[in-house]
């Protein structure tokens, strides 16, 4: 069985129940904590709750709806035994028996029962229906902030590769698409790093320097995520140049092609991508 983590908790009338996870996908809520409303001992309230048939019936039909490895010729005998005086049933038992996933049983100080939000709110309305609805409302809040949270956290991407998308079309048309010049060829360049920096974004580190006074760090401080990938492309593929003895001008024109193809290539992946966010 995977680990549930502790996720968050919501109150129902003064009491705290928690609500845990397995894949950050599906909640489990802690039916102890539900069951402390009609008792101060809540195992008894659970293990009396899965000897009732139709509890049974509804743990079935859930399981056989979302757990393709569900026992059901165990659920059959099962049946056959629920309403007996000698019946008995507990969370443990019926994952055991059954291979069941709606339930969650760990031991231990901070043991429990738990069980999907499905099946937790069946066993909060055979505790007390008024209760479940107070559980329903705060688990509704408990959603919509984190709906809230999800949101704002696509939105946020959304505008940082409408950004990036916009850098990358504005290096690409501000020179990418024009060829070096002749001075820039022939330019022996002491740095590889600068001769890099001229085929990426067609200036010296020097130049930016002089055209940027008041801006600290270097040109490929404000280079976008996708330039520096770029970049580090260049760099191993200008290894590779220099270890074939390649001179430093037709490195240059290499580099130069490689900067152009990959940015390129990155526009029409993002506009790809803001294509695909509108279906």
């Amino acid at each position: 069985m995977k680990q549930l983590i502790s996720k968050d908790h919501i109150e129902a009338q003064g009491i705290s129940i928690g609500i845990y996870t397995e894949d950050f996908k599906n909640d489990y809520i802690s039916l102890t904590d539900i069951a402390r409303y009609a008792s101060d001992t809540p195992s008894d309230i659970v293990k009396n709750w899965l000897r009732n048939k139709d509890t049974l019936a509804f743990l079935a039909l859930w399981e056989g709806m979302n757990n393709p490895n569900f026992n059901s010729v165990e659920f059959d005998r099962i049946k056959q035994e629920a309403g007996l005086n000698a019946f008995t049933m507990s969370p443990k038992k019926w994952i055991e028996t059954t291979n069941a996933i709606g339930i969650k049983a760990t031991s231990g100080r901070y043991g429990g029962a738990f069980a999907h939000s499905d099946i937790a709110f069946e066993f909060a309305s055979w505790v007390s229906p008024a209760f479940k609805l107070y559980i329903i409302k705060d688990y509704q809040r408990l959603k919509n902030e984190e709906n809230s949270r999800l949101s704002q956290k696509w939105n946020l991407n959304r505008e940082i590769a409408k950004i990036n998308y916009r850098l990358h079309t504005d290096a690409i048309k501000t020179y990418l698409l024009n060829e070096l010049s002749a001075e820039q060829l022939g330019f022996k360049y002491a740095s590889e790093a600068d001769l890099l920096n001229v085929a990426l974004f067609n200036q010296r580190a020097k130049q930016w320097r002089d055209e940027n006074p008041k801006l600290k760090g270097n040109l490929r401080d404000y280079a976008s995520l996708n330039e520096l990938l770029v970049l580090a492309n260049m760099e191993s593929y200008n290894a590779i140049l220099i270890g074939k003895g390649v001179p430093q001008r037709e490195r240059m024109i290499e580099l130069r092609h490689l900067a152009r193809q990959q940015l390129l290539s990155l526009e029409r992946l993002a506009l790809t991508d803001q294509r695909f966010e509108k279906v």
